[in-house]
């Protein structure tokens, strides 16, 4: 039992340094080797008006790298855009620069990302008197269904990405500067990744396939229609990997560490409703935070019951069949439990949309 804390130990460790608290900007890797380069995949379509498309992106565990899919989300403001997360080299190792919501895209390193994002700005789609229009000829909109859009031609569409280098600085990496526009939008008010997202981020972590070292690059899951809808039939694989695979030379890998409830951390709490009007955001506020605490007390009431098997088969000195096979089902309910709270913020948040504003059921203000 002493190796598997120790593993479990590393796990907490490393996947506080994946996915961050809100409150903080960045997090610095020791690591010397960047992420794999971006996967080849279609983009599902927009499951509803108003959803806006956040980009994959390879994150870091306790098993290296992996991918985080890309999926169409709600924005938590009206007027607001996704800026996406990307790793630059800091000169002693890669650092991981937390994606956030603002009124302007700021600097995300150059990376092109595909589906509207080629390097700078968003071209995926604009705001036009609370309404979010799409661009037709970057992204993948079913006109049936949504029909605020239009047709701008963008050079980098997504069908002719220059590269697909997953990193800025470094060796082989991206040698993009922010400009004026993106330094002055990195001071504007900003809003962080939504509890959504969150969870859709934690449901990546847990679950193995994604990982570089399993999937050498190529994800079976590469983008979803909604945040943690894994299984979902839109769900789409990557096409190919998106360059030559370089496992990295210092990644720890305890043999038989898994992913358990303790594991994972908390998703942040959901953030304030503005809509102009209080007593409505009073009302979202109270059933935001009624969701939040249900989801942290089965976080806290799967962390104890699988503590107590592990003190269970530790007194009944269980062969390593049995213990394998506790790890892989407890692994199984910590991915369970994140998609399960994925989708119940989701449902959460789409309920909410309707009637919030008061500008034609499309979105908060």
């Amino acid at each position: 039992m002493r190796f598997l804390r120790t593993s479990r130990s590393l796990l907490v460790l490393f996947a506080m340094l994946a996915i961050s608290a809100s409150s903080l900007a960045q997090i610095g890797i020791s690591i010397n080797i960047g992420p794999p380069a971006l996967p080849v995949y279609e983009q599902p379509p927009c499951p509803a008006e108003g959803y806006i498309w956040t980009p994959g992106y390879w994150a870091y565990g306790p098993f290296g790298y992996y991918w985080v899919p890309g999926t169409w989300v709600l924005s938590p403001v009206v007027g607001y855009l996704w800026t996406p997360p990307w790793w630059g080299w800091g000169g002693a190792g890669f650092i991981f620069h937390e994606g956030y919501w603002g009124p302007h895209v700021g600097f995300y390193g150059g990376i092109v990302y595909g589906f509207g994002y080629f390097g700078h700005g968003f071209e995926g789609g604009r705001w036009d008197g609370g309404r979010f229009f799409y661009n037709r000829s970057v992204t993948n909109i079913n006109v049936t269904k949504i029909t605020n859009v239009y047709n701008t031609t963008v050079i980098n569409n997504n069908s002719t990405t220059i590269n697909r280098v997953s990193y800025n600085g470094g060796e082989g990496g991206l040698t993009a500067r922010a400009t004026a526009e993106e330094e002055a939008a990195a001071r504007d008010s900003h809003v962080p990744a939504t509890s959504v997202q969150a969870h859709h981020a934690q449901a990546a972590l847990t679950n193995p396939e994604l990982r570089a070292s399993v999937n050498h690059g190529k994800p079976t899951i590469a983008a979803t229609p909604k945040a943690g809808a894994f299984t979902d039939r839109a769900a789409v694989p990557a096409k190919e990997a998106g360059g030559a695979y370089r496992p990295p030379n210092n990644v720890p890998r305890p043999p038989n560490a898994t992913v358990h409830a303790s594991d994972v951390p908390n998703a942040p709490r959901p953030t304030p409703s503005n809509t102009g009007n209080a007593k409505l955001d009073q009302k979202y506020q109270q059933q935001q935070d009624k969701l939040y605490a249900k989801q942290q007390q089965e976080h806290q009431k799967l962390q104890q019951q699988q503590e107590r098997e592990h003190q269970q088969l530790e007194r009944r000195n269980a062969s390593e069949g049995q213990r394998q096979q506790m790890e892989l089902r407890h692994q199984q309910q910590t991915q369970q439990m994140e998609q399960r709270h994925t989708q119940q913020a989701q449902q959460l948040q789409e309920r909410q949309r309707p009637a919030a504003g008061g500008g034609g059921g499309h979105g908060r203000r």
